[in-house]
C-alpha cells in the first residue's frame, strides 16, 4: 500500500471490511453455503484471471477492463450474497495489474468487486430471481421472459455499486473533484452489465439445467471473443491518444511561449461543445482539434518562434503558414476526421480578412469557429512571460465585442454560458513559459512583446 494517499487507504480499508464483515456469514450456523458451486466458480474466475498474467493470452485482455463480469453475475445469480461475496476474491488479488502500486490495486480490486456482486446477489435474491431460473433437481423449467426482470434489476445495481465504489476510489487516490468524480460513469457502464447480465444468465440456467456446471463453459467462448474485441478497441483508442500526446509535446518543447496552450484550447473547445450540444464521437473528434490546432508550428523556424522582438512582414508570412503545415501533419492520420479542417482554418475571420484562404462566414467549418474562439480565449487569460492574462470575463467581453466580424457570435455565446456554469480553474489559466529560476527576479528582456490588440495568440 506504500505510495497510496491516505484518504484512499481508508476508503480500501473500509470497503474490503465491509466484504470481509459480509462474507464471513457463508461460516455461520444454518449458511447452507454451496460450497461445490462457490468452490468451481472461484476457480473459474481464477483462472480467467490468470489467463491475464499469461504472455501469449495476457496481451488480448485489458487489465480490469470487466471482460469477466458475465461470470460474476453467473455467480450472483447462482449464489446467495454471502457466498457470492467470495468468487472475486482469489482472482482479484492474483490478477494482472498495469500500473504501481500493484499490491493496493490489486486488494481494492478484490474488496470493489465482492462487495458490488455480494449487493448485485442481494438484489436477485430480493426479487425473486433464483426461483425464476428452474433446475434438475425438480424438473423446472426457466420462467421466461418473466426470468429477464429481476436479472436486469440485478446488472443495475451491480453497475450503480461499481460507479459508486469507482468514483470514491476517483476521489480519494487520484484527488478527482467530488463535482466530477461520477460524473458519467452510471451511464457509460449499465448498457454493457445489462449485456453481460444476459450472458450471465445464460450460463446460470445452463449451470441449474441437466446438463450441468460443463455446458456452461460454452459461454465463456464467446466472451473471450469479445474481450479480443473490446481489447483491440481500447488499444486502438490508447494508440491515438499517444499520437496526439507525441504532436502536442513537441509542439510544446518547440514554443516554450505557450506551454500548456494546446490542453487547454482543448478543454474550452470540448466546453462549447458540450453547450452546443454536439455528439460524443464530434466531442472527441473537436477536443482533439483544440489540442493540435497548432501543431503546423512543427513546421515554422524555431528562431521565428522564439524570436525576443517584434516579426517583420517576412517571418509574419512565414508563421501564417502554420495553419496549412499542420493540416499537412495531421492528413494521413484518419481517425481525426473534422479535425483537420479546424486545423486548416481556425485563424479565419467571418469578414474575410484571416488566413490562410480568407473564408467569410458559414464557409468557415463549424469546428475550426469553435477552436478559433476557444484559441483566442486561452491566449487572452494566459500569463506568459511578457504579459498577465486578462481576467475571464474581461476576456469574454473582448470576445462578444469582436463577436460577428473575427468571431461566430454563437460559439461565443456557448463559450460564456459555458463558464458560467462550470468555471474556469485558476490553474488552468497559467502558462509556465520561460520562467525564470526560483528566487531570482526576473529581469526585462528587450524582446518582451505587449499584449496584442486583437483577441487572438499570436500564432
Amino acid at each position: 500500500m506504500r505510495g497510496t494517499p491516505g484518504a484512499a487507504r481508508v476508503h480500501i480499508l473500509c470497503v474490503a471490511v465491509c466484504a470481509a464483515a459480509w462474507g464471513s456469514h457463508t461460516l455461520s450456523p444454518g449458511a447452507a453455503t454451496p460450497w461445490g458451486t462457490l468452490a468451481l466458480l472461484s476457480a473459474l474466475y481464477l483462472a480467467c484471471e490468470l489467463a491475464g498474467r499469461v504472455p501469449m493470452i495476457g496481451s488480448w485482455l485489458p487489465a480490469g477492463a470487466g471482460s469477466f463480469f458475465p461470470l460474476l453475475l453467473a455467480a450472483a445469480f447462482l449464489l446467495p450474497p454471502s457466498a457470492a461475496v467470495l468468487v472475486a476474491v482469489p482472482g482479484s488479488l492474483v490478477g494482472r495489474v498495469d500500473r504501481p502500486p500493484a499490491a493496493a490495486r490489486r486488494v481494492w480490486r478484490a474488496a470493489q468487486l465482492a462487495l458490488t456482486v455480494g449487493a448485485a446477489s442481494w438484489t436477485y435474491a430480493f426479487l425473486g430471481g433464483p426461483a425464476t431460473l428452474g433446475g434438475a433437481v425438480d424438473a423446472a423449467v426457466p420462467d421466461l421472459p418473466y426470468a429477464l426482470l429481476p436479472a436486469c434489476a440485478t446488472a443495475l445495481v451491480f453497475s450503480l455499486v461499481l460507479a459508486a465504489l469507482d468514483g470514491g476510489i476517483l476521489v480519494t487516490a487520484e484527488r478527482v473533484a467530488v463535482g466530477h468524480a461520477w460524473r458519467g460513469l452510471p451511464a457509460r457502464s449499465v448498457a454493457p452489465h445489462l449485456v453481460h447480465a444476459l450472458a450471465g444468465l445464460m450460463m446460470a440456467v445452463l449451470w441449474r439445467s441437466s446438463y450441468g456446471p460443463l455446458s456452461a463453459l460454452v459461454v465463456l467462448l464467446p466472451m473471450y471473443i469479445s474481450c479480443w474485441v473490446f481489447a483491440q478497441y481500447h488499444r486502438q483508442h490508447a494508440a491515438h491518444r499517444a499520437t496526439i500526446r507525441a504532436l502536442v509535446q513537441a509542439v510544446d518543447i518547440k514554443d516554450r511561449y505557450t506551454r500548456g496552450h494546446s490542453e487547454r484550447v482543448g478543454r474550452a473547445s470540448e466546453l462549447i461543445a458540450r453547450e452546443l450540444g454536439m455528439e460524443e464521437s464530434r466531442m472527441e473528434a473537436l477536443r482533439f482539434a483544440g489540442i493540435l490546432h497548432d501543431v503546423g508550428k512543427l513546421g515554422v523556424p524555431t528562431r521565428v518562434l522564439r524570436k525576443d522582438g517584434p516579426l517583420t512582414p517576412e517571418e509574419r508570412r512565414v508563421i501564417e503558414l502554420h495553419p496549412e503545415y499542420g493540416h499537412e501533419i495531421v492528413r494521413g492520420i484518419g481517425f481525426l476526421d473534422e479535425a483537420r479542417a479546424a486545423i486548416l482554418h481556425h485563424h479565419e475571420r467571418l469578414d474575410g480578412s484571416g488566413y490562410p484562404y480568407g473564408l467569410t462566414g458559414d464557409e468557415i467549418p463549424e469546428f475550426a469557429r469553435v477552436v478559433a474562439v476557444a484559441d483566442a480565449f486561452d491566449a487572452m487569460t494566459s500569463t506568459r512571460s511578457y504579459r498577465r492574462g486578462r481576467p475571464v470575463p474581461a476576456a469574454v467581453d473582448e470576445l462578444r465585442r469582436c463577436a460577428g466580424s473575427q468571431f461566430d457570435p454563437r460559439m461565443v455565446r456557448a463559450l460564456a454560458h459555458a463558464l458560467d456554469r462550470h468555471g474556469w480553474s485558476a490553474a488552468a489559466n497559467t502558462v509556465t513559459a520561460d520562467e525564470e529560476p526560483a528566487g531570482l527576479p526576473r529581469q526585462k528582456r528587450p524582446g518582451d512583446r505587449p499584449p496584442a490588440g486583437a483577441p487572438e495568440s499570436r500564432l
